[in-house]
């Protein structure tokens, strides 16, 4: 074995947390802070009928039936608080850290820069580094400021020249103190949610259109707008490293060998895997992906997966899927390194959480005895945190936030477990 693989793990490998700036940051002007207001009391009002079938819902239900449970509001103030929360990731042995900058702070209004804000985010990084914790910064993470919104976003193609300018902001201020970049979040998911599908399980997400044609406009203007920003970033450091964070499911036949189970199959595995990914391709110098999801297809578009084990959001869970997607991966794009940007599960009770981080430890590392070149893992959150229109109730953080008693935090014994295990597994314990 080579003497910088200890465990199956590089002795180089990234231990990371993920979060989202609208998400935990607090004080956000966006339109998915539009949105929240237009639709918390209708989501709150309908919250039985869209989350009773939840295991969890008898002890969500006084929080979920109230409007101010789907409000950001101060999210978890992270934006002050971060230096606390750098701590807290230092302390479970993270190497690296995932945020996201927020557009809408740095340009509120067309064409003006809040510069405070623009030195915030600035010190943010500084910090960041100056307590050991590699900074990964996410660009895009859904939120937009409301005037871009206002033009159509993403829906036109003539809008994509303040996004541009948003990159070139970013490039001038942050690149040269920058490794690793990744320029939009779950561009499928976006997409998907916002402009095809009629409804999710709470509720239409903004701007709620229901459009096979604006969907495929916003898709192939998000792939424009990251080969774009690629090359932007680029002419300000070329040795950035610059990806996204698509979102990638093991999708699987839920009858083996039947004929239309499989043809769902291979046409789910390419439209939702590896359609965006194919075509941007040139424009990545890792492959970046966050996994929730194994994914059981049936009949013609049917979605079957098994009723057990549920997380709190009532997904099916099976965190060893994630191995067979990595070879696919591996297999597809050669020659590029990849990072798992995301990954995590919703457990209030902190029940599964820790058999999540096991099996998922395992995959990987099954994944790199076969000559996977996976470098790195990122898990969903460093913070409980707000998980958009299902709001403040799902509870993905290592680290537990009570809202209610002056934001306190309190690493989950799971997260303290999966400290010891980065330990052992970079060799220093």
């Amino acid at each position: 074995m080579p003497e910088d693989i200890k465990y199956g793990f590089p002795k180089a490998f990234i231990w990371g947390a993920s979060t989202s700036g609208h998400q935990v940051e607090g004080g956000n002007h966006d339109q998915w802070t539009v949105w929240e207001l237009a639709h918390a009391a209708q989501l709150a009002k309908t919250a039985e009928k869209r989350l009773g079938r939840l295991p969890i819902w008898p002890k969500i239900k006084h929080q979920a039936a109230k409007p101010e449970a789907y409000i950001s509001g101060q999210g978890v103030d992270h934006y002050r608080r971060y230096k606390e929360d750098f701590r807290l990731a230092k302390e479970l042995n993270l190497t690296s850290l995932r945020f996201g900058i927020e557009w809408s702070r740095l340009e509120p209004e067309e064409g003006v820069w809040d510069e405070e804000a623009v030195e915030h985010y600035r010190q943010y990084i500084k910090d960041m580094k100056a307590i050991g914790i590699e900074p990964v910064m996410n660009l895009w993470h859904w939120t937009m400021p409301v005037w871009f919104c206002d033009k159509g976003a993403f829906k036109y193609k003539r809008n994509l020249k303040y996004f541009y300018r948003f990159i070139d902001k970013i490039g001038q201020e942050y690149a040269a103190d920058l490794k690793w970049a990744l320029t939009l979040n779950e561009p499928n998911v976006y997409t998907t949610f916002g402009y095809l599908t009629k409804e999710t399980t709470s509720g239409n997400w903004p701007p709620g259109e229901t459009s096979l044609l604006s969907f495929s406009k916003v898709y192939i203007n998000l792939m424009r707008a990251h080969r774009q920003a690629y090359k932007i970033l680029k002419s300000y450091n070329p040795a950035l490293q610059i990806s996204l964070a698509t979102q990638l499911a093991n999708i699987q036949a839920k009858r083996p060998h039947n004929e239309l189970d499989e043809f769902t199959t291979r046409f789910m595995r390419y439209f939702w895997n590896w359609l965006f990914l194919r075509r941007v391709r040139l424009q990545m110098d890792f492959i970046g992906f966050n996994y929730y999801f194994t994914d059981y297809y049936t009949k013609l578009g049917v979605r079957k997966d098994p009723a057990v084990p549920l997380s709190n959001m009532g997904w099916y869970m099976e965190p060893e899927g994630l191995y067979p997607l990595l070879l696919s991966i591996s297999r597809r794009f050669k020659g590029k390194p990849i990072i798992i940007t995301e990954n995590g599960v919703a457990d209030a009770a902190d029940e599964y959480r820790r058999w999540w981080i096991e099996e998922t430890i395992i995959a990987m590392e099954r994944a790199i005895s076969e000559g996977v070149d996976l470098i790195g893992y990122f898990h969903w959150s460093l913070l409980d945190n707000f998980e958009w229109e299902n709001g403040w109730w799902p509870k993905f953080g290592l680290v537990e936030v009570d809202r209610a008693h002056g934001m306190k935090r309190t690493i989950r014994p799971s997260a303290k477990w999966f400290a010891e295990k980065i330990e052992q597994l970079s060799g220093t314990k």
